[in-house]
């Protein structure tokens, strides 16, 4: 069969003669070959530039084009119209852009931006892992929810382009940090530490647009997948086995601090800093950046106004609302049930390659994305119902690969989802204003998963009965004396000699409300209106496209 495009090209002159009347051809004929690039293929629409200019671009003519698509699209049958305004399947486009082999600037770049990545994992896995778990035996959840707000820079973040400047503050931090002595005041500390990381991933994100090259452009999705879980995996669990008297002792190894590991953290930073000072790819583009702080906010507010980007915001703010009670609470749920750090240390060590592997395979379009909710929010309810059924300790070795297959297929699942959005966020970003694009997207991204932890971790409190009871060592007579849920509760419960015990464990109503909300949500919301955007041309993502 003949291609349609070749059919256009035999018809053009007889039908232009006839619109344009008295209109010579040689006027017309450049408006027909831009608007013939338009339609032909969206190849063009996706291809990032190696050197990106920060400057917005200049407003579209929309007359021309609406006229340019009359002239173009009515050579064409019905199919062949649908197919030329939608442009090429994005698959299809992914499969032409693969390279065959990546260049040594590629793998050079790609290794800075996984360091860089890597370094913005380390306060991550701190606030979101290792202190929650040394916290949980001294806090309540609620308490525990309040510090889960220092993760809420991370995905509220700021305009700013200043790498080398946040790898000194970063450091700096790091090397003079030391314990809080309240949550309020850990709270603000992780707060302030992930503030600066998130404004450093900002200026990395927009940086990895211009320092990959456009064939390898998708690896920066993967490059931030390995960078964010080494990072997390150190932080998590690295740490959290160092820092156990218990692992230290068995191994004979010295027990590392919080200090301690902040401080060799540090020296990362101030090194990989020097690096940056040298390094000269893709600087140009940062260095000679014209747009103003209102000129910043007026693009994002002009990508917000797009139909599609605000149907994908409300997605993405409520997409991860089925899995927070499974990734907020179970993990705390198991240790209190009697599964040690040291267990949970080696569960995640086995899972941590094969996230790894995930996130350099995985860097496929948004079907995949939508594909893995369906196990994610099963292995949600799987999780529930290990809770609720966790044998007494000691821990069989069978029920610990379970766990470990569990985890590893769990963490398989999100790493596909994490790759597949944020290589669609780097397919659809506008070329132009590449990096506001693309931090605006993934900041809706990580809200959706940071916002709801803390009303889940609130949830868990708000639904549990407990009470102290205080069993009389003469006349053996227990007695119920108060609430057992607060941490002023625990802390009389305490002083009195008693015990508290749970009547209702809140961890399962606020479990099976997010599951619930998340089929519900998926069905209703997320596959029809993900299929839609995965559809589009595209040119319908541009600034000024409507």
């Amino acid at each position: 069969m003949s291609s349609p495009w070749k059919k256009t090209s035999a018809k053009r002159t007889p039908q232009l003669r006839h619109r344009t009347g008295n209109v010579a051809p040689d006027v017309m004929e450049p408006h027909i070959s831009h608007h013939k690039s338009a339609v032909a293929s969206s190849l063009d629409g996706i291809i990032i530039s190696p050197r990106v200019p920060s400057t917005v671009r200049p407003a579209r003519e929309p007359l021309d084009m609406v006229e340019g698509d009359e002239v173009e699209l009515s050579f064409l049958d019905g199919d062949e119209r649908l197919r030329a305004e939608e442009g090429p399947d994005d698959d299809d486009e992914l499969l032409k852009m693969k390279p065959k082999t990546i260049s040594a600037r590629d793998k050079r770049a790609m290794t800075l931006l996984i360091i860089l990545y890597l370094i913005q994992g380390v306060p991550l896995g701190l606030a979101l892992g290792s202190i929650p778990f040394i916290l949980r035996d001294h806090l309540s959840y609620s308490q525990l929810g309040v510090f889960a707000l220092s993760s809420y820079p991370y995905s509220l973040k700021l305009p700013m382009s200043w790498i080398i400047p946040m790898q000194l503050i970063i450091g700096s931090m790091m090397l003079f940090e030391h314990p809080a002595e309240n949550v309020h005041e850990l709270t603000f500390v992780f707060t302030s530490l992930v503030f600066f990381s998130a404004t450093q991933d900002i200026a990395v994100d927009g940086w990895a647009l211009t320092l990959l090259s456009k064939e390898n452009l998708s690896f920066a999705s993967t490059c931030q997948t390995i960078g964010l879980n080494t990072g997390f995996f150190a932080s998590f669990t690295v740490f959290l086995a160092l820092n156990s008297e218990t692992f230290c002792q068995k191994w004979g190894i010295p027990r590392l601090t919080l200090s301690g590991y902040l401080q060799s953290c540090s020296v990362l930073c101030f090194v990989v800093t020097i690096w940056l000072i040298f390094e000269k790819e893709g600087q140009e583009s940062m260095d000679q950046s014209e747009m103003t702080v209102t000129s910043v906010y007026k693009t994002i507010w002009d990508i917000c106004k797009l139909k599609h980007v605000r149907s994908l915001i409300i997605m993405h703010c409520f997409a991860k609302v089925g899995f927070q009670a499974n990734e907020a609470v179970t993990s705390l749920k198991m240790i209190e049930k009697g599964l040690g750090r040291e267990d949970l240390a080696i569960v995640v060590l086995i899972d941590f390659p094969f996230q790894i592997v995930g996130g350099w395979l995985a860097a496929k379009p948004l079907r995949p994305w939508i594909w893995a909710f369906w196990p994610r929010l099963a292995f949600a309810l799987l999780s529930t119902l290990i809770v609720y059924w966790f044998p007494t300790p000691p821990l069989s070795y069978s029920f610990l690969v379970f766990l470990v297959v569990h985890t590893v297929l769990q963490g398989l699942a999100s790493t596909i989802q994490f790759v597949g959005i944020s290589a669609f966020h780097t397919r659809i970003s506008d070329p132009l204003i590449g990096g506001t694009y693309m931090t605006l997207l993934n900041t809706f991204t990580n809200l959706g998963g940071t916002w709801p932890k803390y009303f889940v971790l609130k949830g868990v409190d708000f639904f549990s009965v407990a009470h102290c009871t205080v069993k009389d060592s003469d006349t053996e007579l227990v007695v119920r004396a108060a609430e057992c849920v607060s941490e002023l509760g625990k802390e009389q419960c305490s002083n009195i000699g008693g015990e508290c015990v749970t009547e209702q464990d809140g961890y399962y109503y606020v479990s099976v409300i997010c599951v619930a909300f998340g089929v519900f949500f998926l069905i209703g919301y997320v596959i029809p209106t993900a299929r839609r955007l995965q559809a589009l041309p595209i040119r319908r993502w541009r600034v000024g496209s409507e």
